[in-house]
């Protein structure tokens, strides 16, 4: 079904910005018992609305399918970066928010309960909600308490009734999943306490523009902020924005720090919000160039690998991530052109990414070859991949697309 109102002013005033095809869920890798069944496959495609700046995708799929009928792979530890991010993390929004011992943190989007864990080990209680049995199973491991259902103003009300009102709300790379975010905010503002803090993290349109790096937009990533769009979703369940700022994760993600306060907004959003628009995010024709720019780059980088396989040359992928799912499949790579990809989670090993049917293996792959093509596809921690990744073959040649970036 396409989605014919913005998700944050409600108005039909919607214009096609991006089209990168049909494609998977992307962050749904498949398990071999599961491997001849065929995927579910939606156009991937963004909306501008005219009216907010809001960004989203035009085609509603079910939430239920996109976390729960295949078990969900990724998990916030699932590296040492990750875990360092969520450490600091904790202790920023700690003292950010003037937490005291015994305050009641809910996280929503909780995953497998890392971070939840570090703000009990600070001395709060911390509670989280997470759509997957299996990473409320994982969380369970640490003594993190999770609710298992799609969060929003009905399990506010059972959340009340069951721990009282929240400090701190934590929504770390879920607020963007929300197929319904205006429901989502007013939940979160009911749990809040007055002077409460809710937080959120996700990718950065603004990045996402300037970068070129398109593959942070899948099906599961439903909505795509700018402060702007963030800020007109807030103010429709009286939250102000107390601050915006870019952090470095997934290569550059919003952070935006909100309280339930009726002070004056920060004098600095405003500024933010000229510079979005200043940078033509609201524009179409911005889009068009955009389009324009990764299709001519597609078109190079291939005749790159077909040379590659036509001297009989392995290429591996690395990083099984959502956001390699989209390029994969983006640039229609798929097992015929890429042998492995490979992956340190013991939660992807042993299974195939969606659509291209690759299979997914270790680093310890590398090993096997004399002469071999690397492509990074978890592109945000390359550098600390091409280390590991040096001391299984020294003799990895890298490729990438960024080699025919056009400027």
């Amino acid at each position: 079904m396409i989605r014919n109102n913005c998700l944050v002013c409600g108005l039909n005033n919607l214009t096609q910005i991006i089209d990168l095809g049909s494609h998977p869920f992307a962050d749904t890798f498949v398990p071999e018992i599961k491997k001849s069944e065929p995927d579910l496959i939606y156009p991937l495609i963004c909306d501008l609305c005219d009216s907010c700046g809001h960004v989203q995708t035009k085609y509603e799929t079910n939430p239920l399918a996109r976390y729960s009928q295949i078990e969900y792979s990724y998990t916030s530890s699932n590296s040492a970066f990750s875990k360092d991010h969520w450490d600091k993390f904790a202790k920023e929004i700690f003292k950010e928010s003037d937490l005291k011992k015994d305050a009641f943190v809910l996280e929503i989007g909780s995953n497998d309960g890392y971070l939840s864990e570090q703000f009990i080990k600070m001395g709060c209680k911390a509670v989280g909600v997470d759509p997957s049995h299996y990473m409320a199973n994982l969380a369970k491991e640490r003594n993190v308490q999770t609710i298992v259902g799609l969060f929003g103003t009905k399990y506010s009300k059972e959340i009340l009734d069951k721990y009282g009102k929240a400090d701190l709300v934590v929504a770390n790379n879920v607020f963007n999943h929300s197929d319904n975010p205006v429901d989502f905010v007013r939940g979160v503002s009911k749990i809040l306490k007055d002077g409460g803090t809710f937080v959120f993290e996700q990718p950065y349109w603004i990045d996402t523009l300037k970068s070129g790096k398109f593959d942070q937009i899948y099906h599961e990533h439903v909505s795509y902020f700018t402060v702007k769009s963030a800020k007109a979703l807030l103010e429709r369940a009286g939250l102000r924005i107390k601050s915006a700022s870019i952090v470095n994760y997934h290569g550059g993600s919003l952070r935006i720090i909100t309280e339930k306060k009726k002070d004056e907004e920060n004098e600095s959003v405003q500024k933010i919000i000229d510079e979005e628009d200043a940078y033509g995010a609201f524009n179409k024709n911005t889009y068009k160039n955009f389009m324009d720019k990764i299709r001519l780059q597609r078109s190079k980088f291939m005749q790159k690998v077909h040379k590659i396989k036509e001297n009989g040359m392995p290429i591996i992928a690395v990083g099984a991530a959502a956001k390699g799912n989209t390029f994969l499949n983006f640039y229609g790579l798929d097992n015929t052109l890429i042998d492995y990809v490979t992956d340190a989670s013991p939660y992807k090993k042993g299974k195939y990414t969606p659509a291209t049917r690759i299979p997914i293996v270790g680093d310890e792959i590398f090993s096997k070859f004399d002469k071999v093509y690397a492509l990074i596809l978890s592109w945000n921690i390359a550098t600390q991949l091409k280390k590991i990744l040096a001391k299984h073959n020294e003799k990895i040649e890298f490729i990438s697309p960024e080699e025919f970036a056009i400027k």
